[in-house]
């Protein structure tokens, strides 16, 4: 069994961390496969964050796989009809309900977390859930702002991945963070504007 800094790493979390990198590498060059590889990471990072207590991350999962079937939907819809896939911003409106949703459902997330499990970083876990969701459906509409919301998931997820023994999967969100970087720029060349694109 590997280990890193003196916490040891599963085959599982090695397949985990291999397939969320090349999934993140595929979107940021705005590669359709990215939606298939995301989703069968997301089926490993389920089994790994009910092992760890991180019962919203492993909700997300379930959550991811839904939305990933979408976003591979989406991304292959138009790109059949618009002959190519243009990264717009998002509008005032869905800045405003993104903010929102945010905080309400990050607040009821933890709630519950609190209540009916024994998550022992329930706020982390909650916002984690619930900005990774948001991210990918601006992921899955090409709004350039999705990388924003996936920077703030990173920063999250670093620290709290790290404190529930998931050593590895703290270093992946780690490159995560630069990849999300990398990606805001290479998708703000080709930006259009608000309304050009749906």
């Amino acid at each position: 069994m590997l280990t890193v800094a003196g916490q040891s790493i599963s085959a599982l979390e090695l397949v985990a961390f291999v397939s969320g990198l090349l999934s993140v590498w595929l979107t940021q060059r705005m590669h359709i496969a990215n939606w298939p590889v995301g989703m069968f990471n997301v089926v490993c990072f389920a089994f790994l964050f009910v092992d760890a207590k991180l019962y919203a991350d492993a909700l997300l999962q379930v959550a991811f796989f839904v939305l990933g079937a979408y976003g591979w939907w989406s991304w292959v819809r138009t790109k059949a009809t618009a002959g190519s896939l243009p990264v717009t911003r998002a509008s005032l409106a869905e800045i405003f309900a993104v903010v929102l949703l945010a905080l309400v459902f990050t607040a009821l997330a933890a709630s519950t977390l609190m209540a009916w499990t024994d998550s022992p970083a329930p706020w982390p876990d909650g916002s984690v859930l619930v900005l990774s969701l948001l991210a990918t459906w601006a992921q899955a509409r090409r709004r350039i702002e999705s990388w924003v919301l996936w920077i703030v998931v990173d920063l999250i997820s670093i620290p709290l991945y790290w404190s529930r023994s998931l050593p590895l999967t703290a270093i992946l969100f780690a490159i995560f963070l630069v990849l999300c970087i990398a990606g805001l720029l290479s998708w703000s060349k080709r930006l259009v504007p608000v309304g050009a694109a749906a």
